[in-house]
């Protein structure tokens, strides 16, 4: 089976699929020759990052039999029509579980203590004004103690949840699918176990000193003007699912009446092109959907999307592949 590696895979997990008789084409293929080039070498699958696979492809490369996505970029046109077609959708991201959920609280951190407005200001005034910055930015908020709202108990919430009550932090949770949960603590050789039983959005919401959101695509907005109406002036909230969940304009309105703290996006409704006025506000910590894009999640994911493959499309022959 021929594999177009575009973007994305260890090259750990290119030589487990190798030394498993997949023929590995590892190759940046630019978009307008990419279904030329699926066709051309007989491509049955893809694995990528960031490459994105458009509905033509999808229809005019009947010999495709999977996508694998490393990361949780959507890369695929249409997942109705690939499913459609017969081609199987890969993905992995449990593997980036624990990334996503530090990079919840690099943002809560970061907006707890001004960290991203203090980042900007810095190297234009530091040397002037010290001072009155020492001044400005001081009054930032301690974690322990306060109330972190978690809005979806998936893989993701249960980590978010995990360092939270590492630093001492009380936590609620929602998700209309849990009703309570075991979080597992590990610490050092021993093991603690704190049950948490989720309660309704909108308590979520009124309590709440800091919300982390971490849900799948939305057919509308999670959280809108309602939703903020509800929430403490003093309060962050962290995006780093989908950028759906939230209604930005909403989200911008309250920020600038403040309404809210600050806010923590990683993903965006209008992804690769956000919003202006999100990357212009100065209450907002901004990074560019890098959520599954550690060191660490990159390998674990690349060791379990060639783990899927070679479990799905024995590049070897069964009796071969377990010698």
């Amino acid at each position: 089976m021929n594999i177009l590696v575009t973007d994305g895979l260890s090259q750990a997990a290119v030589s487990q699929l190798t030394e498993a008789g997949f023929n590995v084409l590892s190759v940046k293929v630019a978009q307008p020759q990419l279904k030329e080039y699926i066709n051309a070498k007989k491509i049955e699958g893809i694995i990528s990052r960031s490459t994105f696979i458009e509905n033509e492809i999808l229809d005019q490369c009947p010999q495709l039999k999977f996508i694998a996505v490393i990361g949780d970029q959507k890369i695929v046109d249409s997942v109705e029509r690939t499913e459609k077609n017969g081609i199987q959708i890969i993905t992995s991201n449990v593997a980036a579980t624990r990334s996503v959920a530090e990079l919840v609280f690099a943002h809560l951190l970061g907006g707890s203590r001004y960290l991203h407005h203090a980042n900007r200001t810095m190297p234009l005034e530091g040397d002037m004004s010290f001072k009155d910055l020492r001044n400005f930015y001081a009054g930032g908020i301690e974690l322990k103690g306060k109330t972190l709202g978690i809005i979806g108990l998936g893989k993701v919430g249960h980590e978010v949840a995990k360092i939270a009550f590492a630093f001492g932090m009380k936590v609620i949770a929602t998700d209309p699918n849990v009703a309570e949960s075991n979080i597992q603590l590990q610490i050092q050789d021993q093991t603690v176990n704190i049950k948490l039983e989720t309660v309704s959005l909108e308590e979520v919401l009124k309590s709440s000193d800091f919300i982390s959101i971490s849900v799948s695509t939305q057919q509308k907005p999670l959280i809108g003007i309602k939703e903020i109406a509800m929430m403490k002036p003093e309060a962050g909230i962290i995006n780093i699912s989908n950028g759906n969940a939230i209604d930005e304009e909403a989200l911008i309105a309250a920020l600038e009446d403040a309404n809210l703290k600050f806010a923590g996006l990683d993903t965006f409704d209008n992804e690769p092109k956000p919003a202006i006025k999100l990357l212009m506000n100065e209450r907002i910590s901004l990074t560019p959907h890098i959520g599954s894009l550690t060191s660490a999640a990159t390998e674990s994911a690349g060791d379990l999307i060639a783990q899927k493959i070679i479990s799905k499309f024995h590049g070897k022959s069964g009796m071969d592949f377990f010698k």
